[in-house]
């Protein structure tokens, strides 16, 4: 006897997706010539905002302002600037531009280092006398030639700065040159 597993069943939802956030929808009924966008109805009231206030001006044209509100109310109700809604571009620019210079690091304003002067020294060394010879390679029947000694240089140096080797290792090598070369 098998058992027979139930189908399952799963089920998703994208009206949410599919339909931008509007105003003046409620379940079956919505208002004439609507749903409105955030969008559209800014741009009512403030063009009916100021149509009212500049009658003065305008009323010698006549209904074509009042069209060109409707028409302007009509073209932002799906508008996108960049892939975005117009609200959230104007507050991505709002943020852009009060934003510093230089940038945040940290959340804290991104400042470039006071100019400082740098002092050092350095060493030349000839480069023949560092690279140890194997012993393999040397021709049979031939003396081992003595290994020169290598040249320092000395870079003038900061008088804040000591003048001895700076690092281990070059103390190391130091205090092998004192006694002698290496063993």
């Amino acid at each position: 006897m098998s058992a027979v597993s139930p189908v399952r069943v799963g089920r998703f939802y994208t009206s949410a997706r599919r339909h931008p956030w509007v105003l003046g929808k409620v379940a079956d009924w919505k208002i004439p010539l609507g749903p409105y966008t955030p969008a559209q109805i800014a741009v009512a009231v403030g063009g009916g905002f100021a149509l009212f206030k500049s009658i003065a001006v305008w009323s010698w044209m006549g209904p074509v302002p009042v069209v060109a509100w409707g028409v302007a109310i009509w073209a932002v109700r799906r508008p996108k600037v960049r892939g975005r809604a117009p609200l959230q571009a104007a507050l991505g620019w709002m943020l852009l531009v009060w934003q510093p210079a230089g940038g945040r690091l940290g959340g804290r304003v991104a400042r470039d280092r006071a100019a400082r002067s740098l002092f050092g020294g350095f060493t030349i060394e000839d480069a023949s006398s560092t690279v140890p010879v194997p012993s393999s390679s040397r021709r049979a029947g031939r003396p081992a030639r003595r290994r020169a000694r290598p040249r320092r240089i000395e870079a003038a140096v900061h008088p804040s700065q000591p003048s001895g080797p700076a690092s281990q290792v070059q103390q190391l090598l130091a205090l092998a040159e004192r006694a002698g070369g290496a063993r």
